[in-house]
């Protein structure tokens, strides 16, 4: 045992002489930060209001109920001048203060259930109406690296 314990001591220090690139007290130059959510968003003709109207009305609602809960930083809706053919026209930004687990997103959905009078089948059925509305090109998941 007292060897085997030697020749893996010994192993490791070798392995530390040969490989100086290797720096087990080299710190990072980044701590992780906040996530973000971000959806791209193109509304359909003659809907841009209507789904404004929405997103005050509703989404603000939600948001609003994640930052009381401690789990949104800060969100955000972005109008993208100038878009070319095909991409967004609103932007969704929601931050958040870190991943959500899957106990603390259950507990947040009943919350919203309760806030917005619905359970799952109905919000559901709800988002599936706002497509009259808008289109979801795209969602991104992003983690905010805070430079030393």
């Amino acid at each position: 045992m007292k060897n085997s314990l030697m020749a893996a001591g010994l192993g490791a220090a070798a392995f530390l002489a040969f490989a100086p690139e290797i720096s087990l007290a080299q710190a990072s130059s980044y701590t992780p930060g906040t996530v973000w959510y971000v959806t791209e968003v193109k509304t359909l003709p003659g809907q841009d209001e209507n789904y404004i109207d929405w997103l005050s009305a509703n989404w603000k609602k939600i948001q609003e109920l994640g930052k009381k809960e401690g789990l949104v930083v800060s969100y955000h809706v972005y109008r993208v001048n100038a878009q070319r053919r095909g991409e967004a026209d609103l932007v969704l930004a929601t931050e958040y203060k870190d991943y959500v687990t899957t106990a603390q997103q259950l507990a947040f959905q009943k919350k919203v259930e309760a806030l917005m009078a619905g359970d799952a089948h109905k919000l559901d059925t709800q988002q599936g109406e706002r497509k009259a509305m808008r289109e979801v090109l795209s969602t991104t998941e992003l983690q905010e690296l805070v430079l030393k």
